[in-house]
C-alpha cells in the first residue's frame, strides 16, 4: 500500500522533530481526565461511515483534549501577564486550533469531538467550530473561473476573506460573521453564523496550514494545529464507501447538486467516485494538503478501519 509517509512527491528537507506514540502509550497520557461523553454524544459527533467508539475517544481524544486544557490554560495566563504588564483589561482572545487533512480522512469528526471535549473543561467553556467550506468561492464565481474541477484546492477560496475572518477573531473582535456552506446544495448559501469571541476556536479545513510566498497566511494566527493522516489507499477506499452512502441518502435530497448519482448502481457510483478522486482530491492531497502536514503541532495517523493507531507530537 501507498504510504503517505512516503509519498515520493514531497521534497527532501529537513523536518521538525516529532515524538511517537503508539496508541497504547499515548492513552497513558490521559492521566485522570474523566470521560464527560455519552454513547449517545459520540453517535452524533460520528460522521458518515467514521468508525467511533468510546474506546477510541478514551485513548486517542482524552489525552488530546488533556494536552490542549494545559496549552490554553499557559495562553490565558501569559494573556493575563501580559495584560497586567500594559495596564490594560483583560481581552478575550481565543485560543485557535487547526485542523488539516485530505478529504474523507475524519477530520470533521476529530474536530467535532474536540469540540465536545474542550466545552467541558472549565477554564473555557465556549468552544466554536469553523470550517472554511463557508469561504469557497460560489459556484457560479468557480465555473466562470474554470475551477469547479479544483474545487477544495487553494484557489477556490476566498482566501482574503479567510484571512480576515482569522485575524479579526484572533484580535477579540465581537459578532463577526462567517459564511455557511451547503453539503446537499454543494455551494456557499446566504446565512451566516455569527461567532461571538468564544475561549477556543477550531479551524477545520483541507488546506489551514499552508503557507509559502509572501504576506499573512491563516495557519500563523493558530496556537496549535492538527493533522489527521493516513494511508492513500485507505482514504481513497474511504472516499468510495462514503460516496456510496451518500448515494442512497443524501443524493436523494430534490436539492442535491449529486441528484443524478442517486439512482446508479453501485458498480456505476464506484466507477464514478474514482474518477472524482482521481481528477480532484488526489491531486489536491498529493500538491496542496500532505505538503502541509509537518508545519502540524500533532499528527493523528489512522489505520485501515479509521481508528487511531499513532500520535506524532511535535517537540
Amino acid at each position: 500500500m501507498a504510504s503517505l509517509l512516503l509519498a515520493g512527491s514531497l521534497k527532501r528537507v529537513s523536518r521538525p522533530a516529532y515524538q511517537d506514540f503508539d496508541l497504547t502509550e499515548w492513552a497513558r497520557l490521559r492521566a485522570n481526565t474523566p470521560l464527560t461523553l455519552t454513547p449517545e454524544d459520540i453517535d452524533k459527533l460520528r460522521g458518515i461511515n467514521v468508525s467511533l467508539d468510546m474506546g477510541q475517544v478514551e485513548d486517542a481524544y482524552l489525552p488530546l483534549s488533556r494536552l490542549l486544557n494545559l496549552h490554553v490554560r499557559a495562553s490565558q495566563q501569559l494573556a493575563t501577564v501580559t495584560d497586567t504588564f500594559l495596564g490594560t483589561p483583560p481581552r478575550p482572545i481565543p485560543f485557535m486550533i487547526g485542523v488539516a487533512g485530505s478529504v474523507a480522512v475524519g477530520k470533521s469528526t476529530t474536530s467535532r469531538v474536540l469540540q465536545a471535549l474542550l466545552a467541558r473543561w472549565p477554564h473555557h467553556p465556549s468552544v466554536e467550530l469553523v470550517t472554511t467550506d463557508g469561504f469557497l468561492h460560489p459556484n457560479r464565481v468557480l465555473e466562470e473561473r474554470g475551477l469547479m474541477e479544483h474545487k477544495g484546492f487553494p484557489e477556490s477560496y476566498d482566501r482574503a476573506g479567510l484571512l480576515e475572518f482569522v485575524s479579526r477573531a484572533k484580535a477579540g473582535e465581537a459578532s463577526l460573521e462567517v459564511p455557511l456552506y451547503s453539503h446537499v446544495k454543494y455551494d456557499v448559501v446566504s446565512e451566516t453564523r455569527v461567532i461571538d469571541r468564544p475561549d477556543i476556536l477550531i479551524l477545520e479545513g483541507l488546506n489551514v496550514l499552508q503557507a509559502g510566498g509572501t504576506g499573512a497566511f491563516v495557519s500563523d494566527y493558530f496556537d496549535f494545529s492538527i493533522y489527521v493522516d493516513a494511508d492513500l489507499d485507505d482514504i481513497r477506499r474511504w472516499y468510495v464507501e462514503r460516496f456510496l452512502t451518500l448515494k442512497d441518502t443524501a443524493f436523494n435530497d430534490p436539492d442535491a447538486f449529486f441528484r443524478r448519482y442517486a439512482g446508479l448502481s453501485d458498480e456505476e457510483a464506484v466507477r464514478i467516485a474514482l474518477s472524482i478522486w482521481a481528477r480532484t482530491n488526489e491531486p489536491n492531497l498529493v500538491e496542496n494538503i500532505l505538503p502541509t502536514r509537518e508545519r502540524a503541532s500533532l499528527i493523528l495517523e489512522k489505520a485501515p478501519d479509521h481508528s487511531m493507531r499513532r500520535v506524532r507530537l511535535r517537540l
